[in-house]
């Protein structure tokens, strides 16, 4: 019982001591999401695409920086993806990102900046998902070293890049209701 308390008390600590940065980070998901549309934002992509909006939303105001980057890439390319099928565009049954990019450049749903943003998105997500080894440039250890910066600050970092870039997208014409 004496260990329960501890964990306990430790996770309680936590939460505390982290609350002013789950703030900052509220307020920032706040800020951004002021430019969505005034009537909501319409999520292509069916349940899977809104889940990982909202769970992408909850593990950056918590801190979970790696889940947050995961969560994004899996909205957008859900998104994206659903967005071409709903006007009417034939889908292979798997379709590859890089063709649902570049689709959506051409349908002028992504801009050039845009779509490279989302690609190094998806650049910053591969690394997390499959082993590099530290010697490889895109390893989370390599890029931490290279950067002389703490393992968590580049994390962080890229989940502020991850949920800016999801929402930025997410308050494009074709999503957005209202003005």
């Amino acid at each position: 019982m004496g260990a329960l308390r501890s964990h306990q008390a430790l996770l309680l600590k936590d939460l505390h001591d982290d609350l002013p940065s789950r703030v900052e980070r509220l307020r920032y998901v706040f800020d951004l999401s002021a430019a969505m549309g005034t009537g909501g934002t319409m999520i292509f992509g069916g349940s899977t695409a809104l889940h990982a909006y909202e769970e992408a939303r909850g593990s950056f105001v918590h801190g979970n920086y790696i889940a947050t980057i995961m969560l994004c890439q899996s909205l957008l390319e859900n998104l994206l993806a659903d967005l071409l099928y709903a006007a009417g565009n034939e889908l292979p049954p798997k379709i590859h990102f890089s063709e649902t990019l570049r689709r959506c450049r051409a349908k002028g749903v992504l801009s050039l900046e845009d779509s490279a943003s989302v690609e190094r998105l998806a650049n910053l997500r591969n690394p997390l998902s499959h082993l590099r080894n530290v010697n490889n440039s895109s390893n989370l250890t390599r890029r931490s070293m290279n950067a002389d910066q703490e393992v968590s600050d580049v994390l962080k970092a890229d989940a502020y890049f991850a949920i800016g870039i999801a929402i930025k997208v997410l308050s494009k014409p074709p999503f957005k209701i209202g003005s």
